[in-house]
């Protein structure tokens, strides 16, 4: 009874009248959807990503969300040697209450990244994403009031719900707009916000017109430093606000050099975020030959606690990006953390 309780209280925690978007802690590892803006902006050909988070497993059935895009520059002969247009696609999913909700998007994001100086060591996008959103709704694994007796929930007790849309659909725009600039010699700063759900789609299984997704808005920026040399240091700050729910995570890493080579270094991570009266997220990570591979646990301090025992979510980050020619004119700090 205490998990179930607990259960509860988890779906109201994250979902107080209206649904909010799936999230990672490592916001930074999940470019296209955290802004639109950041579509093409590194220092490659292209760039594949992909995230997984498992969270709850200790409580109940896990929520679980998965991402995989890719994006890339496009027409690098014609536009200006100091901008970059990028295009992308990201594929996510999303599946919460022991499957009895799954979500599935497609999202095509295109950015234009204009340079501001001679040299295109700051620039300024403009990014848009156009997203198709499928969401089904499983009846079977949904527990309804007039199922539980005396003995609490009985699934031989006819629910006798019925709903009207079990799958719907919608089309969904963002927007996004982000600065990314170079300190110096060898530090950089961004900052960049993005606004999702721009016309507030309806969303409803039950043919509620007046239910409409609320919009998303986030602020987000960081920038790293070199330290000793070879070493870095990342910092990165978010906060974002959909609805009555809102969000500030904010912490960084270290990076330690583990070797010499400057166009390919090897690096490992080390650092930590904390999202603000919700949990403590340790962070390691490694880069190497184009790869960078980052791994968070969520280590929950917020009213959960007593029942979660601080347990919360795990999340794995996977980046490659490819490069051809070491000596292309994108070799320039790009925003990362």
């Amino acid at each position: 009874m205490k998990r179930a309780l607990l259960f509860l209280a988890i779906l109201l925690y994250l979902n107080p009248l209206r649904a909010q978007d799936p999230h990672f802690s490592q916001f930074f590892a999940s470019p296209l959807t955290l802004n639109p803006a950041y579509t093409g902006l590194f220092s490659g050909d292209y760039r594949l990503s992909g995230n997984y988070r498992s969270q709850w497993r200790s409580i109940a059935t896990p929520f679980v969300t998965g991402t995989a895009a890719i994006d890339f520059g496009i027409l690098k002969n014609v536009i200006s040697y100091t901008d970059i247009w990028g295009v992308g696609i990201m594929a996510m999913y999303d599946r919460s209450g022991g499957g009895a909700l799954t979500s599935s998007y497609i999202s095509f994001s295109t950015a234009y990244h204009k340079g501001l100086d001679p040299e295109g060591n700051h620039t300024l996008a403009i990014g848009l994403q156009g997203t198709l959103v499928q969401k089904r709704l499983d009846n079977s694994k949904l527990q309804f009031e007039n199922q539980i007796d005396n003995n609490g929930y009985n699934p031989m007790i006819p629910s006798n719900e019925t709903l009207v849309n079990p799958k719907i659909s919608y089309f969904d725009p963002n927007i996004g707009i982000l600065y990314n600039g170079l300190v110096g010699e060898s530090s950089n700063i961004y900052l960049g916000a993005s606004y999702y759900h721009i016309t507030q789609p309806t969303e409803s299984f039950m043919n509620l017109t007046q239910n409409r997704l609320s919009y998303r808005w986030t602020v987000h920026g960081g920038g790293s430093v070199p330290v000793n040399g070879k070493d870095r240091f990342h910092g990165s700050i978010l906060y974002m606000k959909q609805s009555t729910a809102s969000e500030l995570t904010f912490g960084g890493a270290y990076g330690f050099a583990l070797s010499d080579m400057d166009d390919n270094p090897t690096t490992f991570y080390l650092g930590s975020w904390y999202r603000l009266k919700d949990a403590v997220i340790p962070y390691v990570g490694v880069e190497f030959k184009g790869f960078q591979v980052g791994l968070t646990y969520d280590t929950n301090v917020s009213t959960l606690n007593p029942a979660s025992h601080y347990r919360g979510g795990v999340e794995i980050s996977l980046i490659y990006i490819h490069t051809r020619n070491q000596n292309n004119k994108y070799k320039t700090l790009c925003p990362r953390f």
